[in-house]
């Protein structure tokens, strides 16, 4: 697989960041969508097919110092040295030497589509942010979709932030944890079902435009929402997330009959309450790694399946949790041994794996006319470095 590699430098040597560009025949271009000016709006970076452009500029990973304050925070560990460590990703006073940036097209001129893009609504994980997932997302959108990556405002974000309608003032979000005195259980489940709640607010957006109303962008970015007009096919629409953002794809999947299917990479089952397992109405894919589920997420996975035999459970072996976001390209020991960002197998056979899967189980589900079902052995749980259902391995949440 391809890749793109930036030196990020650093007082006494050299430290990487390969984020992958797409394989697909698609270029990739991103931008930042804010709507409305309270917490009760939405926030995503938005990834699409584009236009090349001569000179396109990339966007940086982490896009502003305070999403590595909170990943410290999340992290447990000392904002006054891990925060400056992360910020790497932007420039920061340790590591003035470089930027780490996405390689994808910034801003970059759609490429309409007269069938219409199927859309993908993406939701993060506990203390991870709407940037953090961009590998699989320009994958994805690689090979032709549209992919919303959400910054869920329920305080699971490591941080996040909306802008008020006087002067455009940042208030910004920080990631919670559990209060003191309250069951995990109850807290988790209230934000599960916000985020859910803010999968379908993403998808209303896209009716929104889909139908011609304008859509103020309270970022004021360069590029006009308008031109999606048209080349979003809003029949075929799936929701997909890592972690709590695997939960709450489930879930999405209660509240929304748009949403066709759903793909969860390692999926944290725990605040999902027993009486909604009926309820899913539409097929899953799980994606696991080997070293995060535990047998009662297993099971509850399990009970998905037993009820839809188009639910497939598969687990991709050397893999760890954070296997399935954009930490595990960072080749600096000291970021993977804090972040647990790698597990044996190799970063890209990994993200090959899950995005072919995917690719599989989409083609099947959204009825697409592509050749993804090269790929249906994987569904199956046949292949090199990938089995069916997941062992029982036990790891911290």
């Amino acid at each position: 697989m391809g890749a793109s590699r930036l030196s990020c430098g650093s007082m006494g040597g050299t430290q990487s960041l390969a984020l992958p560009q797409g394989r697909g025949p698609h270029q990739v271009g991103c931008t930042d969508v804010m709507v409305g000016h309270t917490q009760q709006g939405l926030f995503l970076r938005l990834f699409y097919p584009c236009l090349p452009r001569a000179g396109a500029e990339q966007p940086l990973w982490i896009p502003r110092y305070q999403y590595c304050s909170g990943l410290a925070d999340v992290a447990q560990r000392s904002r006054h040295w891990c925060a400056p460590l992360l910020s790497v990703a932007i420039g920061g006073f340790l590591f003035p030497a470089g930027s780490c940036r996405v390689p994808v097209s910034w801003n970059g001129p759609f490429k309409p589509c007269s069938s219409g893009y199927p859309l993908i609504i993406f939701s993060h994980g506990l203390g991870a942010f709407r940037t953090l997932y961009s590998s699989i997302c320009s994958e994805l959108v690689s090979w032709g979709f549209v992919v919303a990556a959400l910054e869920h405002r329920d305080h699971s974000a490591s941080a996040t932030y909306f802008c008020t309608a006087e002067a455009g003032r940042e208030e910004w979000i920080p990631y919670q944890r559990v209060p003191q005195g309250q069951k995990e259980f109850y807290f988790r489940k209230k934000q599960v079902h916000q985020r859910a709640e803010e999968c379908v607010r993403a998808l209303r957006l896209f009716q929104d435009i889909n139908s011609g109303k304008s859509v103020p962008n309270v970022l004021h970015q360069d590029f006009e929402l308008s031109v999606l007009k048209g080349s979003v096919d809003l029949s075929k629409v799936a929701v997909m997330g890592h972690s709590f953002g695997g939960v709450t794809a489930v879930l999405a999947l209660v509240k929304e009959p748009s949403f066709r299917c759903a793909v969860a990479l390692d999926a944290w089952m725990f605040p999902l309450e027993n009486s909604l397992y009926p309820e899913v109405p539409k097929p899953v894919l799980f994606i696991n790694t080997e070293e995060f589920q535990t047998p009662e997420s297993v099971a509850k996975m399990k009970r998905l399946s037993s009820r839809n035999s188009q639910t497939k459970i598969i687990t991709i072996l050397g893999s760890v949790h954070h296997s399935q976001t954009d930490f595990t390209f960072l080749t600096g020991k000291l970021i993977s041994r804090v972040f647990r960002a790698r597990g044996t197998l190799d970063p890209y056979k990994g993200l090959d794996i899950t995005s072919r899967a995917a690719l599989a189980f989409l083609q099947r589900h959204l009825d697409l006319e592509e050749e993804f079902n090269q790929w249906d052995n994987l569904l199956e749980g046949i292949g090199d470095s990938v089995v069916p259902e997941a062992p029982f391995c036990r790891s911290n949440l």
